[in-house]
């Protein structure tokens, strides 16, 4: 996901509340003491978390030589590039050699330039500006700047009940919304898309907060194209949230729950991709239709169409590998 970072130098409070309230993840200050004061978050500083000349290098882009000067600082740490104009700064160069580039911008404009170049984008953005309502504005351009995932259509072969067993519901701390979810699967190169508890229906309230994911062994997509066992998941930790496009951004785990249920198995197809997911057999969960509308797995029919992803298989601690691994 890509990383919001304010400078509040020369020191003003109401920058460092406007960048802390709207999420900012790292802030760079003369003192690290003020910012500390207001809020837990990660201080540039000469006592803070982050250390100029250390952790942190800054270069100005003036040539090739400074590039090539920002390549080695990248090998230690992160690196804020700086620059006259992002039109014609190479950026490309630097994004497509190192994933530790933080571009200091100074509006939404060139963040938007920064966070786009080449499709990947940088990092981050450092955002050097004397405007609340342009911190605000920023940090909700980078929050929607986060991963992607090509989503394809799935063919359901098969829905059977799949006996007990213990299935997890996955409580974040933000409020979904309809046509997004988890993507979740029994094996770690195939997810479908499980739709958040948006809707309403006859036997519970929407719970917008709520995907109730899958059955403990089941693999969930987490930040950084790594994956956890759903059973893994604790209060704190970070898992990806996907829309009907594929557009994934991070939220914040709440609470997990993990009690025996009736489960079904589904089963799709896509070409020659194979993905199945073990879920709890009720109305209220649900997959994700092309259109973006959700269906009931009580609904659910050999024939119908699902969302979901493919990803490179084969997998340690979450992480994918390059071996042959055999998962069914």
């Amino acid at each position: 996901m890509k990383e919001f970072w304010v400078d509040i130098r020369p020191w003003k409070k109401e920058l460092a509340t406007a960048a802390i309230e709207s999420g900012a993840d790292v802030i760079v200050a003369d003192h690290a003491g003020p910012v500390h004061e207001l809020g837990r978050v990660k201080v540039v500083a000469p006592d803070g978390d982050l250390l100029p000349g250390k952790d942190v290098f800054e270069v100005k882009i003036s040539g090739k030589e400074s590039e090539t000067e920002v390549l080695n600082h990248s090998k230690n740490g992160y690196v804020i590039v700086t620059g006259g104009d992002w039109t014609v700064i190479p950026l490309e160069n630097l994004v497509a050699q190192s994933d530790r580039i933080i571009a200091a911008v100074k509006d939404e404009k060139e963040a938007e330039v920064a966070l786009n170049v080449l499709e990947k984008g940088t990092q981050g953005i450092l955002l050097r500006t004397d405007s609340v309502t342009v911190i605000r504005k920023v940090a909700g351009l980078v929050r929607a700047a986060g991963e992607h995932t090509r989503i394809e259509a799935f063919t359901v072969t098969s829905v059977r009940p799949a006996g007990m067993g213990d299935r997890v519901c996955v409580d974040t701390c933000s409020m979904l919304s309809d046509g997004q979810g988890m993507l979740v699967g029994n094996t770690s190169s195939a997810f479908l898309l499980v739709h958040a508890e948006t809707l309403e229906n006859p036997y519970v309230s929407p719970r917008p907060f709520r995907v109730n994911a899958g059955a403990v062994h089941a693999y969930a997509m987490v930040p950084d194209g790594k994956t956890a066992y759903l059973s893994d998941l604790k209060i704190g930790d970070r898992v990806c949230i996907s829309d009907a496009s594929g557009n994934l951004y991070e939220v914040t785990v709440g609470r997990v729950k993990i009690e025996k249920r009736p489960l079904l198995l589904v089963e799709a197809e896509s070409g020659g991709a194979h993905v199945s997911l073990v879920l709890q057999n009720a109305e209220t969960i649900r997959l994700v239709r092309e259109d973006g509308s959700a269906l009931s797995v009580v609904d659910l029919s050999p024939g119908d169409r699902v969302i979901g992803c493919t990803m490179e298989s084969g997998r340690h601690f979450g992480i994918a590998i390059k071996e042959h691994i055999l998962e069914k």
